[in-house]
């Protein structure tokens, strides 16, 4: 998909090339050169402010369009903006069907951006920017078209190629988790993304189990089959497990609500806004998104994929406010709020990914509410027991981009799980820190285990378009598990 070349020509052939140009500095040889072969319609471009402008060369030079890029003051470029303006460039270049791209990649770094982390981020820019949201309208008979090949112009061939494929990997990792999350619940139920989990075993030879209902039943799976009991659909605990470094006994676990439609169940939800509910495995999602990426790239360490998936549905056998459930750990649970069900699943996956070796957890659900009132649609909550996991989870978010913020686990919080008078646990303490005592409901059953609590109740979804993706699901937090894994590599 990436090359890379020294000089961009006039007899260069692509169906679009593009540039990025910095407000208030002199233009660069690279924009020069562009800019002359123009006859300097780029010079005239920059007295005035643009996002993306396309100036068509007319037969002046071989490449028919040249996209041009307004990357703002030169000393504000940092690795989040520039793969946002890539997105931009990866947008734009699907709505006009370009098959073949050029980049000038020099036109692309900074001081604080060097040619490499461009190429990264050009790579994963130009797929998140690509990616369209499948919709169930009727279909014209006109083609599908996508980008093909993308030249880059810079130096050192290896580097650069290797870079931009490491960075469109990543991309398309969260592609995969936000298609996930977009699919429709009764197209994406607890079967279908266990199908999803085995298509991806076959692509990169992971090993796989899927337990079924009556397998559950056996090993005391009393948490996730009392919340799947109100649905038609049966549940499913589906494994994954990629080993790339067999002398090694550490083993990261990562565990992903898979709840595949929500509607509250007794505790039923409002009617508003019901339907966006199907995106309430974007855990899930998250850690198949972060497992194609682990696939694709085969770091040398261990990692563990846990999903437990259900429906939270409401019929005759449904849970119900006041019922005690047995958890796989024995813990007993009395359900106060049906729809606090997340954790509930969670508690079984989280119990079974340790007793499949887990030796550190990262769990990652779409569990409160409470966090968009805490923190808004642009950052996850996190919770933890371990300082240092806590840590390299951030630096690997930072990294990617994907904001996250720390909540606090002091024993309070910890107190108002144990507010049952006929359980071990109660699920729904109250409003007061929901988010926080939800979070530290699953770190009951992590227990002395490294664990980290991911919320992306409010990124896992977006209300509106954005340069990075449309409407809907973000695939938040694949790339940072990803990350996160490939920098244990020893």
């Amino acid at each position: 998909m990436f090359t890379v070349l020294n000089t961009f020509t006039a007899e260069t052939v692509h169906d679009a090339v593009v540039v990025g140009v910095f407000q208030n500095e002199p233009p660069s040889q690279e924009i020069k050169q562009v800019n002359e072969l123009l006859h300097n319609q780029i010079q005239k471009l920059t007295k005035r402010k643009f996002r993306l402008e396309k100036l068509y060369t007319l037969g002046q030079i071989q490449t028919e369009v040249v996209y041009v890029v307004n990357l703002g003051e030169k000393q504000n470029l940092t690795a989040d903006l520039l793969r946002e303006k890539m997105a931009l460039v990866g947008k734009q270049v699907r709505l006009d069907k370009v098959k073949e791209l050029g980049v000038i990649l020099k036109t692309f770094t900074s001081d604080a951006v060097l040619d490499e982390e461009a190429a990264v981020l050009t790579g994963e820019g130009l797929a998140l920017g690509l990616y369209e949201k499948v919709d169930y309208k009727e279909k014209t008979n006109e083609v599908d078209v996508t980008v093909k090949e993308v030249t880059l112009y810079g130096e050192n061939k290896e580097l650069l190629e290797e870079a931009a494929t490491v960075g469109y990997i990543y991309g398309m990792g969260a592609n995969r988790a936000r298609k996930l999350v977009n699919v429709p619940g009764n197209l994406m139920t607890p079967t279908d993304l266990a199908e999803e989990a085995l298509e991806l075993a076959q692509l990169h030879g992971f090993e796989v189990e899927i337990l079924e209902k009556e397998e559950m039943e056996k090993l005391g799976m009393g948490a996730l089959l009392a919340v799947a009991a109100g649905s038609d659909q049966p549940p499913k605990m589906i494994v994954l497990k990629y080993m790339g470094d067999q002398t090694s006994d550490e083993l990261i676990g990562f565990v992903g609500k898979g709840l595949t439609f929500d509607s509250g169940g007794i505790s039923i939800k409002p009617r508003e806004n019901m339907h966006t509910m199907k995106m309430d495995m974007g855990g899930a999602a998250a850690v198949l998104g972060a497992m194609d990426i682990i696939g694709a790239l085969k770091p040398k360490v261990n990692v563990l994929a846990v999903i437990p998936s259900s429906e939270n549905m409401l019929n005759g056998s449904a849970l119900k406010p006041g019922d005690v459930i047995r958890s796989l750990s024995g813990k007993t649970i009395e359900v106060r709020n049906t729809d606090a069900e997340g954790r509930l699943i969670l508690a079984d996956g989280v119990t079974y990914a340790k007793q499949l070796g887990a030796t550190s957890l990262i769990d990652v659900a779409t569990l409160t509410g409470a966090v968009l009132i805490a923190l808004g649609d642009c950052t996850t909550g996190a919770v933890t027991n371990n300082e240092q996991l806590m840590e390299d989870v951030l630096y690997a978010s930072a990294e990617t981009g994907e904001w996250i913020w720390r909540l606090p686990n002091y024993e309070p919080y910890k107190k108002m799980l144990y507010t049952s008078d006929v359980a071990d646990l109660n699920n729904a303490p109250g409003r007061l820190a929901g988010s926080i005592t939800a979070g530290l409901f699953i770190g009951e059953f992590a227990e002395e285990t490294p664990w980290v609590h991911l919320d992306v109740a409010g990124t896992a979804w977006q209300s509106k378009e954005t340069d990075l993706g449309p409407l809907g699901g973000t695939g938040a937090m694949a790339r940072t598990l990803a990350l996160f894994a490939i920098n244990k590599e020893a």
